[in-house]
């Protein structure tokens, strides 16, 4: 299955967060599930660690893309397919980035890896 992965779950995998639940981490571990990193995700990352917010070693986006080949995470660019999709979505959801990881999910036809539960207000599957 594909599957899109909320910064938070990339974040909390990559680093053996407890808060990963044992459902997220079966679903990061299956060898048959695809997963993907909205190029969103990445770009949320290095303005978080730019800010001092999440501190990530540096370069940061070096790190990032280290960690992604190492865990068979798979870049997911930002289409007109998903501005699209973006430009229809009620706001229910203040963050951008969030806002952006969901129109994405449903152009994409993928669940969404996510414990934030203002995503589950949105039309897309929850994993």
């Amino acid at each position: 299955m594909k599957i899109l992965l909320d910064t938070h779950v990339f974040l909390w995998a990559i680093s053996d967060d407890p808060r990963m639940t044992d459902a997220q981490k079966s679903a990061w571990v299956e060898q048959d599930n695809e997963l993907y990193l909205s190029v969103a995700s990445v770009w949320e990352m290095l303005i978080k660690a730019g800010t001092g917010k999440l501190p990530l070693p540096v370069p940061a986006a070096a790190f990032i893309t280290k960690q992604m080949d190492k865990n068979r995470v798979v870049s997911l660019a930002i289409r007109a397919s998903h501005l699209s999709e973006l430009e229809t979505l009620p706001p229910l959801h203040r963050d951008p980035f969030d806002r952006m990881l969901v129109a994405q999910a449903r152009a994409e036809r993928m669940p969404l890896l996510s414990a934030d539960p203002k995503m589950s207000e949105y039309d897309v599957q929850i994993l």
